[in-house]
């Protein structure tokens, strides 16, 4: 059969490929700034993501204010101890563990997911999730972009929404899903933190490819 005649060269598609196989969720930055002209390629990169309904649920508030930026580590320094307390015998384990890099990297954003209730119904009216996709989505397409400019992204979820919604003044229907934390790493982790941290192991693809059926008591 011959490849599609849309199909990229080898060398793109052996890059796009090396990106997605080397992004890493990143905890420990530099303080090095990046550069504006990146910084707005890569959100560029976000904007340009898929969303149901071309409904682009997504918002992007860039942390400029260093109290601002204090006050949402406050945050999620409380989230986490609670999720530790939460995790019983494994408590100090997870302790041990870095789970965020807020008050090192470069950059600093929270993302919103407007929620479409009634006003969104193409794509979704069956599925609502496909709001918080679309921004997943968005998020995928940012960290990409930022790994192939040689930058580290920490999506950053131990928060109370709530919490962080009020403290940056949002509206009812937007929902705080992600802190995002941006910039320069000394290096990259060969491969998943927690992997590497003996937290857990990734499971093959052959464990979740299933075929016209799902397989009588999986998971």
């Amino acid at each position: 059969m011959n490849p599609s005649p849309h199909r990229y060269s080898d060398a793109e598609r052996a890059a796009i490929s090396r990106v997605i196989r080397e992004r890493r969720d990143v905890r420990c930055f530099l303080p090095d700034p990046v550069d504006p002209e990146t910084l707005a390629h890569i959100l560029a990169c976000a904007h340009a993501a898929p969303s149901v309904g071309l409904s682009q649920p997504w918002r992007f508030v860039r942390i400029t204010n260093p109290d601002l930026r204090a006050r949402i580590y406050s945050l999620v320094e409380q989230e986490r101890l609670r999720t530790a307390d939460a995790l019983g015998p494994r408590r100090a384990e997870f302790l041990r563990l870095k789970v965020e890099g807020i008050r090192e990297c470069g950059e600093l954003f929270v993302v919103g997911l407007v929620q479409g209730g009634s006003r969104e119904i193409f794509g979704r009216r069956t599925l609502p999730e496909m709001d918080l996709a679309s921004v997943a989505c968005a998020i995928e397409n940012l960290w990409l972009a930022a790994r192939a400019e040689g930058l580290g992204v920490g999506w950053v979820s131990l928060f109370d929404p709530l919490a962080l919604g009020e403290l940056l003044g949002c509206p009812a229907e937007v929902r705080p899903v992600a802190v995002l934390c941006v910039g320069h790493v000394a290096e990259f982790d060969p491969g998943p933190r927690l992997a590497i941290d003996q937290w857990r192991q990734p499971r093959p693809l052959t464990e979740l490819l299933y075929e016209n059926r799902w397989p009588a008591g999986t998971p």
